[in-house]
């Protein structure tokens, strides 16, 4: 079992910041975690891949944050600072962690429940 403990969410005025931070636990280490990544989705609308981190230094960013989101990995929880938020950055944002196939467990995908970001302009 691995659990994805997701916080920071809220509302926020635009131009305002906000951090999200993500922790993995269960029948998993950090060494078995490949990747970590935000993703958002509007209701309606298709989940969206919003930054992630390979490994624990290598970083990729939608072309949407670029410049205003950093994501950061620490062991097992993935953070990411936001800011100069934009009302169109309101979404729920879910952390996605990609794990490795060990010889006790088969690698997948596992996501969060979810955290509300609101960006009232």
């Amino acid at each position: 079992q691995v659990h994805l403990v997701e916080s920071g969410g809220g509302l926020v005025q635009a131009g305002g910041s906000l951090m999200l931070s993500c922790f993995a636990s269960g029948t998993i280490g950090s060494r078995d975690i490949a990747t970590m990544a935000w993703y958002r989705q509007v209701t309606g609308m298709q989940r969206e891949m919003v930054a992630r981190v390979r490994g624990e230094l290598t970083t990729e960013y939608a072309a949407f944050v670029k410049g205003r989101f950093t994501i950061s990995r620490d062991m097992a929880k993935v953070s990411m600072e936001m800011n100069n938020l934009k009302p169109e950055d309101t979404a729920v944002y879910y952390c996605k962690i990609e794990t490795r196939t060990t010889p006790f467990q088969v690698g997948g995908d596992y996501w969060g429940q979810g955290t509300q970001v609101t960006v009232s302009s």
